[in-house]
């Protein structure tokens, strides 16, 4: 190919931006064309390919990419960086022989396209689908090696369809905790009601078969993995949505648009995730992640094991507490409820007698009164700041419950620093052994009663949190004094369920999954509720449900501090399509529609099976095709995903759910495997030089200017003011961010893909440096230049044979590289070709024997590049499914070994010497070398110390 006019009034044939730019576009067109990375399926639609592949005797690698969110501004050059690592693995394998399936979808509800129709009022489906456009041209660009075929976006009404059938199946499902083998699995919900209809105990005290149907459906409710609660939930009005947990920061507030986050009451959806919370753990020791995410989910799902103890408060109500260290309990001095405890008005008396102290009745003449002005207050506040608030707060509720240990009554109180989101919503106040209760027992002049020994050293005036053994802690039927912890609270539980009071529980940080959000962008809910407000699923050939149009996308409530306000979602505006005429199968009937959405999570919880047969309309997944993509491997038997790579980011949210939906999807016998992804790596972030005014503020990082001041020091200045540096990661908020855009058009796509996988180790970040960019396109122009005469345009490769030390060169880099890329060391695999690249290069000859493998191993990293020097070399296919070289072991021996010639300690030559050579060779080598000779001039020689073979010390006799 040849090149004029915008170059010069010459013709030539040197590898820069504007060649880059028409080889890449000349290879994007034809893998395109050709459907190059096309894979076949062993069923179905996409069971063969153009090349006329089938999936018979193919090893298989499904190598996925974390879901990309197409936002408005387009892609940076930080978004890339794992889609390069997985194309330049991906197109590793399909050299190896493997059947490689890699593809793109996009995740495509959420928040930020919704907020913007808000904003703008452009209808979220128009402006999603223009950025997915951006995306998929941007990344069409960087010349990724995906199975278009298989492409999506979760918004396509046929992957809505099968997101709210997966809903269905999850709605129709119970946990039985003796199935899987005694292990627990989800069950249908049909094999439930066929017990209860056999005499299982509905738990309302009447027969299933008395019950209503409204009834009959409560009882499933308390057991379907899919239901409806009215249960505390995390409210943020500044959103107009209930959030999950997940979504909450650790200072209370919003992840996205770090709005305040409060809890209320509200009747909503949710996933009975803690269902799987011990199989969500001990199968992380399955998969291949790394430690510190399985470190993350481990202590987000929080299992730790104590005792559920109860205090009876009369005859019909108890107060039950879940503690891990019911060793402790001859230091309970009161019980605390959270103040939205079911529990609080059952235990609130009338009125206080006289003997309460004023410090204990809050604000209000009766108990009532007071509890219901704090619950109040309480929900005006953060979890975290309830939880970290150092001034403690409460209300005493008038009733006194008796210690079991010590026979003492003690009172119970409200107190916001308890909260219903772990354990039982109740808590034993022993303030010599935990910080918060002695805050609070301060406050409250409450006694404290020491159980374990505090150290020597220890301040009287604190509480002692330390090991210690037991004190204090005997009474007529049970004596632990001078036990050590662990055999102290095995007795205390033995003890206690003997007299009916306790038993030994699990407990978990892990809540179930908030499923419902008060937005318009988002799949609607695949259920109706008839005139009793039961929820009713839709049969699977009503799917999907679309969402309807509406007059405006906005949620009532934006003032974030009101939280009273109540969540009016977006679809309840139209009511044509809220309240519906549907045949159910016992004639036409009006329906209400649920107007909240599901999360944006939802579609990433199942889409990995979605790349694997994406054009199925009759089944979630066929089995034969989730077998080979995803099936229990020899060493990965949970099955999966081979390779999943994304950021670290989504840790918890993302994984954990659809970690929880496949194991669902598995138990009802739709999937083989019971994990989606076997093995993770979270690929680092890619920083940049951020710069901040005065203020603090960011300022466009591409406006600043730098200059040297009088010292020649570097000083950076924007708008005529100076501004401070510093490293951030890439992104709109630090205002620091590179469009890809940009370095493809000043050096191409192949050295923008050579240039972030040589940067450094993929799973760690590393910083940008545009104009260390064109380090990378010369190395390419130097390949170029291997191959073709820059002048002529002619194949500058020879057929000559190479000789013995080129062979090794480029033998021991195939090794090297072949290591480097199935480890993914992609930066150190780059620097093994320009090691073999700069060889040739001194050499000044190409031959075609050396060149050939140099190619095929370049082209994972440098696609276009690699293909045209490849049909440069007369090749008619694709290099892509050409074997990746394997190196010839002969040529991996070292052929020698340099040998340091000191005289006096200073170094006077080297030698190249066989590794196996003999000490007196060497030696006689050493005393004949020309620097030996012209050092001594003569001189005799005393003593010769031989280190074979690398150094040889000569010590003279002046």
């Amino acid at each position: 190919m040849s090149t004029s006019d915008s170059r010069s009034n010459t013709v030539d044939y040197r590898y820069d931006a504007e060649l880059a730019g028409q080889l890449e576009a000349k290879w994007q067109d034809r893998w395109e064309a050709e459907e190059t990375f096309a894979a076949p399926n062993p069923v179905g639609d996409l069971a063969s390919t153009r090349r006329g592949a089938t999936a018979e005797g193919s090893e298989t690698a499904y190598i996925m990419d974390m879901f990309p969110y197409p936002s408005g501004k387009g892609l940076h050059v930080g978004h890339p960086l794992g889609y390069i690592a997985t194309d330049v693995y991906a197109r590793f394998q399909r050299m190896n022989g493997m059947n490689v399936m890699h593809a793109l979808g996009y995740d495509a509800f959420g928040l930020p396209a919704e907020q913007f129709a808000v904003q703008t009022g452009a209808h979220p489906k128009d402006t999603t689908e223009e950025n997915i456009a951006t995306y998929r041209r941007q990344l069409r660009r960087l010349g990724l090696g995906h199975d278009a075929r298989r492409s999506f976006a979760t918004i396509d009404d046929d992957f809505v369809k099968w997101t709210q059938w997966v809903f269905l199946q999850i709605f129709n499902s119970w946990y039985d905790p003796e199935a899987g083998g005694g292990r627990g699995a989800a069950r249908p919900i049909s094999e439930l009601i066929a017990q209860f209809e056999a005499g299982r105990d509905t738990g309302t005290g009447t027969p299933w078969a008395q019950l209503s149907a409204a009834e009959r459906e409560d009882v499933l409710q308390n057991h379907r993995l899919a239901y409806l609660s009215d249960s505390p939930v995390n409210w943020c009005p500044g959103l107009g949505t209930v959030l999950a947990n997940e979504e909450v920061t650790a200072e209370g507030r919003s992840e996205r648009g770090n709005f305040p986050v409060f809890t209320r009451r509200l009747r909503q959806w949710n996933m009975r995730i803690t269902a799987y919370a011990d199989r969500l753990i001990d199968d992380l020791d399955t998969v291949e992640w790394p430690e510190a995410v399985k470190a993350m989910q481990r202590n987000w799902i929080g299992r730790s094991t104590g005792a559920q103890i109860t205090f009876p408060v009369r005859d019909d109500i108890s107060i039950d507490v879940y503690t891990t260290r019911p060793d402790t309990i001859f230091g309970a001095t009161y019980l605390v409820l959270s103040p939205e405890h079911p529990l609080v008005e059952a235990v609130t008396i009338e009125s206080w007698d006289d003997s309460v102290p004023a410090a204990w009745r809050g604000e209000g003449s009766t108990p009532a009164e007071a509890i219901a002005a704090y619950q109040r207050q309480a929900a005006a506040m953060t979890s975290v700041q309830r939880q970290e608030n150092k001034d403690k707060t409460g209300v005493f509720t008038g009733t006194w419950v008796a210690n079991p240990a010590t026979g003492e009554d003690i009172p119970v109180f409200v107190a916001d620093y308890v909260l219903m989101g772990y354990g039982t919503g109740a808590i034993m106040g022993v303030p010599a052994e935990d910080v918060r209760d002695w805050d609070f027992a301060k406050t409250f002049e409450l006694p404290y009663i020491r159980t374990v020994q505090p150290a020597d050293d220890h301040d009287e005036d604190q509480p002692f949190t330390g090991e210690g053994v037991k004190i204090n802690s005997a009474n007529d039927e049970i004596d632990i004094n001078g036990a050590g912890v662990g055999e102290a609270k095995d007795a205390v539980i033995s003890w206690l369920a003997e007299r009916g009071l306790a038993e030994a529980t699990t407990q978990y940080r892990l809540r179930d999954w908030l499923f419902s959000r008060q937005r318009y962008w988002g799949e609607p809910f695949p259920v109706v509720y008839d005139e009793a407000g039961t929820p009713i699923p839709l049969p699977a050939e009503q799917l999907p449900v679309t969402l309807p149009e509406v007059p405006d996308f906005s949620p009532r409530t934006f003032d974030s501090d009101d939280v009273d306000s109540k969540p009016e979602p977006p679809l309840g505006r139209n009511t044509d399509w809220v309240n519906v005429t549907l045949d159910l199968g016992d004639g036409p009937k009006t329906y209400r529609r649920e107007t909240s959405t599901m999360p944006n999570w939802a579609g990433s919880s199942w889409y990995q099976l979605r790349y694997a047969d994406p054009t199925n309309e009759e089944q979630l997944i066929d089995p034969a095709n989730e077998e080979y993509w995803l099936g229990p491997r020899e060493n990965a038997v949970s099955g999966g995903a081979d390779l999943y790579v994304g950021g670290v980011e989504h840790a918890v949210l993302h994984l954990l759910y659809s970690r929880f939906w496949h194991k669902v999807l598995h138990d009802l016998g739709h999937l083989s495997s019971y994990e989606p992804f076997h093995k993770l790596i979270n690929q680092g972030y890619i920083q940049a030089y951020a710069y901040t005014d005065s203020r603090g503020v960011y300022v466009p990082a591409e406006e600043v200017e730098e200059r040297l001041d009088d010292s020649g020091t570097a000083t950076y200045w924007y708008a005529g003011e100076e501004v401070n540096r510093e490293y951030g990661k890439i992104g709109k908020s630090l205002k620091n961010s590179v469009s890809p855009d940009d370095i493809y058009d000043a050096y191409g796509a192949d050295t923008f893909r050579l240039y972030e996988m040589s940067m450094g180790p993929l799973e760690l970040s590393r910083a940008w440096e545009t104009r260390a960019v064109v380090g990378s396109q010369r190395f390419l122009q130097r390949v170029w230049r291997l191959i073709v005469d820059e002048t002529t345009g002619e194949l500058a490769v020879v057929d000559d044979a190479a000789d013995r030390e080129t062979l090794r060169v480029l033998h021991t880099t195939i090794a090297g590289v072949r290591d480097d890329m199935e480890d993914m060391r992609f930066n150190t695999a780059v620097a093994k070709l320009i090691v073999l690249t700069n060889h040739l290069t001194k050499q000044g000859v190409s031959p075609r024997a050396v060149i050939e493998p140099l190619t095929i191993m370049l082209s994972p990293l440098a696609p276009h590049i690699a293909e045209e020097i490849w049909e440069r070399l007369g090749h008619t296919e694709t290099i892509t499914y050409e074997p990746f070289p394997v190196a010839d072991e002969q040529y991996l021996g070292q052929d020698t070994v340099t040998c340091v010639v000191q005289i006096k300690g200073k170094v006077r030559d080297r030698l190249e010497v066989s590794p196996d050579i003999s000490a007196e060779e060497l030696e006689k080598l050493a005393l004949e070398s020309n620097g030996a000779k012209r050092t001594l001039a003569g001189a005799g020689v005393r003593k010769v110390i031989v280190r074979a073979p690398k150094l040889v010390n000569i010590v003279p006799d002046n």
